[in-house]
């Protein structure tokens, strides 16, 4: 059996071979429909029931509270960084705290919509580490606190959501969960919404998931559009306006795959984080011990999903590179704006890739000493 190449994009990134192969399989016909996913009526019987198990698979995967409603939306995690605060600023003040270029983002398009304080930074370090809660300057009456819980680009994941109520905030927390969705747990007692672009842990690109309390819908600002009202979305199953279908149908095969993972007596999301930080160790481990490679980022905020690190010689870049495409280790180069490498290791990338990786790693630092 030929082994495919290990994808280590960052996004949109790999996914299981078995929802792939399932996928191909039932292309032309889904179940003896005579039509394809892609060729449903989103209101038809057939499509309703493939949203349906989605939704309870995902609600079950996830151990979502009843007082959550989950919504499948488009426009990924840039588009919710408008959404978001057109929903829940209610002309208030919110606070965002900036880990790293995708918060960044976050707090820039929420200004277009509300007054924005900047909670907490770690712009001055390279974003290399995490303010500690207990020194974030939070706004008295903030309409919610926004954090970034994983920066895809520079390598940073709170490993522990805060709990701004220990902080003295009542303002709900709202997460971009994007890049790590799915690979641990959530602590739903101390998040008000959750949101995430599908094409890294849960499907193909063009999904956005978010789970939202139901005390937060409802206050949409005026300007806000019907189809990107949480509470419109909500009261009409995410089907307002015609949802990604296709999108949603292969999240909802990925939601099975991930209920069938089994670790050692875990299985299904607590399976994927025993997985996933082993995954991690690995690597880590080999950089950290190597004088080739370096990681920036501080040890106790290091991303489990997204693994950024550098040659102490850049000029050996391009060789690294070519030498990993010629073994089958796709998209390492790391994003623009940081550049050196960067390793996705998401839900869907096995034990095997990341042993190859490092075994490459080991190789081609031999051969340039």
């Amino acid at each position: 059996m030929t082994v495919r190449p290990y994808n280590f994009s960052a996004g949109p990134a790999a996914m299981p071979e078995e929802v792939l192969q399932q996928a191909a399989a039932e292309m032309l016909d889904w179940h003896g429909s005579g039509m394809g996913v892609m060729e449903m009526s989103h209101r038809g019987k057939e499509f309703m029931s493939i949203a349906s198990q989605a939704e309870a698979d995902l609600r079950e995967l996830l151990a979502v509270p009843a007082e959550f409603r989950i919504l499948f939306m488009q426009g990924g995690g840039l588009a919710e960084n408008a959404i978001v605060p057109m929903n829940l600023s209610r002309g208030g003040a919110v606070d965002v705290v900036v880990t790293g270029g995708w918060s960044q983002k976050s707090a820039k398009e929420a200004r277009k919509y509300a007054p924005v304080n900047l909670a907490a930074s770690n712009e001055a370090d390279g974003h290399t580490t995490l303010p500690a809660p207990a020194a974030w300057r939070l706004s008295p009456g903030a309409s919610y606190v926004h954090i970034c819980s994983n920066e895809t680009i520079h390598g940073i994941e709170f490993h522990e959501l805060p709990d701004l109520k220990a902080l003295g905030s009542d303002a709900p927390l709202v997460i971009d969960f994007s890049s790590h969705v799915a690979s641990r747990p959530v602590d739903w007692s101390r998040v008000g919404l959750a949101f995430g672009g599908a094409q890294k842990n849960l499907g193909p690109a063009g999904v956005t998931l978010v789970v939202v309390r139901e005390d937060l819908l409802g206050h949409a600002l005026s300007i806000c559009p019907s189809a990107f009202d949480y509470r419109v979305v909500a009261d009409n199953a995410s089907m307002y306006n015609t949802p990604p279908t296709y999108g949603i149908y292969m999240a909802g095969l990925t939601f099975q795959w991930l209920k069938r993972q089994r670790e050692g007596e875990l299985n299904g999301i607590a399976a994927m984080e025993a997985r996933n930080s082993e995954k991690a160790r690995l690597l880590y481990d080999f950089i950290d011990a190597s004088g080739f490679y370096v990681n920036k980022v501080a040890k106790d905020c290091r991303s489990r999903m997204n693994i950024p690190f550098f040659l102490r010689d850049e000029s050996r870049n391009e060789a690294f590179l070519g030498g990993a495409r010629e073994r089958g280790l796709l998209q390492l180069k790391g994003h623009k704006s940081v550049g050196g490498m960067r390793a996705s290791l998401y839900n869907a990338m096995p034990l095997a890739g990341v042993q190859a990786l490092v075994d490459y790693m080991r190789e081609f630092e031999k051969t340039q000493a």
